[in-house]
């Protein structure tokens, strides 16, 4: 989820006739394939529209030291060329036939999806089983490997090394995760980057992407006996490399042992921000402590009626926003975060005494059973209304099985959301909180003399 994946979603009656989106589209079946992929369908028969995911269990948490930015390198690569498809050719036969693609590279997986009609459905099995076993990597300086490393360059460019609130947070970050295998970003080092050879991509591909290390989600109007059919004759045909072992280099994340403050100053910066990064929880790791916390930060900082927003940018008015996040949906813990802009005149330091005075207060004054109960509502509100989305449907699932958890950690989830105590949203929040923590302060302000 963060879910990002980042992951959130709800109850409500979404069809004619009564039906709920939990009866008409919420009832997901699965099964093996002979050659250890595993393919999940979703039904959802409003449309005759289908959701195609193929999601590797494969990440940058799998990188060797070195070659940082390999797994988001080589999902550019999967678009190129293979034995049977010339260059582009993938994505002009999915276009094509009406069709939206795409792929994304978390530190814990790699999926591409296409959404189409469904009679298009088997061309896209074809499609990706095509570049599952016969993907082309050479050394032609023009050719998919070396020209997409230069393309990933570029977007590093762009999306990190020109943006200031991008190079902040991949400093807080590398020093959150420190000596852990998420320390680097998920694009990765630009040196490293660039060093990348078609032989390391090679390696890449014949060790991770084989059909043992792959989930298929199928959402949309179909029923499970025709996308069995269809898998097994697409798929089922693929022999696994047997290179696949199932570890991974997840591992649990120490706690920081020191507060650190961290400043970033640009010319681009025009609002100066502040915030507060904790060691945090994960779904995978601590499951009810994780939900206990989200709920908990709902009402601390989700939002305009939170505790927070109330005291600092409505009452106090010394912030023009103010809120709290955590990173729960990543296999391995990530941060917790409060966050906070200072309105016009107030240094960031005011700023820090005044947030944090509000958090001591609000966690020694404790929450209230309605307050919780309207944060639980909520978070179990959206899960149940994001099940009215196919592509919702298949990234959860696709996400949760991925990261080693079940399709009732799905289907469970309003239940247990809701079922959280105002005494373990509290006692979440405390912990993560508190005042026996360790953090790291980032800053991010406009350049000397530009304020």
């Amino acid at each position: 989820m963060k879910r990002i994946i980042t992951g959130g979603l709800l109850a409500v009656a979404l069809f004619c006739g009564g039906a709920s989106a939990e009866d008409a589209a919420w009832t997901p079946e699965t099964f093996t394939l002979d050659n250890g992929m595993q393919v999940v369908v979703v039904p959802d028969h409003r449309a005759p529209v289908v959701t195609h995911m193929v999601w590797y269990k494969v990440g940058a948490v799998d990188e060797e030291p070195g070659k940082s930015g390999l797994a988001h390198l080589f999902e550019h690569v999967m678009f190129k060329e293979t034995k049977n498809l010339g260059p582009e050719e993938f994505t002009t036969i999915v276009q094509r036939n009406g069709g939206q693609l795409n792929a994304f590279t978390s530190w814990d997986y790699t999926a591409y999806f296409e959404r189409v009609a469904k009679p298009q459905l088997k061309t896209m099995m074809e499609l990706e089983a095509e570049r599952m076993r016969n993907l082309k990597i050479n050394d032609d300086p023009k050719g998919p490997f070396i020209s997409e490393r230069d393309v990933v360059k570029e977007e590093r460019r762009q999306r990190i090394d020109n943006d200031p609130g991008s190079i902040l947070q991949e400093q807080v970050l590398s020093e959150l995760w420190k000596g852990h295998p998420y320390e680097i970003t998920v694009i990765g080092k630009m040196d490293e980057v660039a060093k990348l050879t078609p032989a390391d991509g090679m390696a890449f591909y014949h060790k991770y992407y084989s059909p043992e290390n792959a989930i298929l989600v199928v959402a949309g109007d179909v029923t499970t006996d025709e996308v069995r059919t269809l898998a097994e004759e697409t798929y089922g045909q693929i022999e696994p490399t047997g290179t696949v072992d199932g570890t991974r280099k997840w591992a649990p994340v120490p706690l920081l042992t020191e507060n650190k403050l961290l400043v970033h100053s640009d010319p681009k910066v025009r609002q100066p921000s502040w915030s507060r990064y904790y060691s945090g929880l994960s779904e995978s790791r601590e499951r009810r402590e994780s939900y206990a916390l989200d709920v908990g930060l709902a009402v601390l900082g989700g939002g305009m009626t939170s505790r927070l927003y109330q005291a600092l940018v409505e009452d106090e008015q010394i912030a023009i926003d103010v809120s709290t996040a955590a990173w729960t949906t990543l296999h391995d813990e990530g941060p917790a975060v409060i966050s906070a802009s200072p309105v016009d005149g107030v240094s960031l330091d005011e700023l820090d005494t005044a947030v944090m005075a509000e958090v001591r207060k609000v966690l020694a004054e404790g929450f209230t059973d309605a307050e919780v109960e309207r944060a639980r509502n909520s978070l179990a509100a959206r899960a149940i209304y994001g099940r009215d989305s196919q592509s919702n449907m298949a990234n959860t699932f696709g996400s949760t099985l991925a990261l080693g958890g079940t399709i009732d950690d799905i289907l469970d989830y309003p239940d247990t959301i809701k079922s959280i105590t105002t005494e373990e949203a509290l006692a979440a929040v405390r912990t993560v909180f508190g005042e026996d923590r360790h953090y790291i302060e980032a800053e991010l302000i406009p350049a000397e003399g530009d304020q």
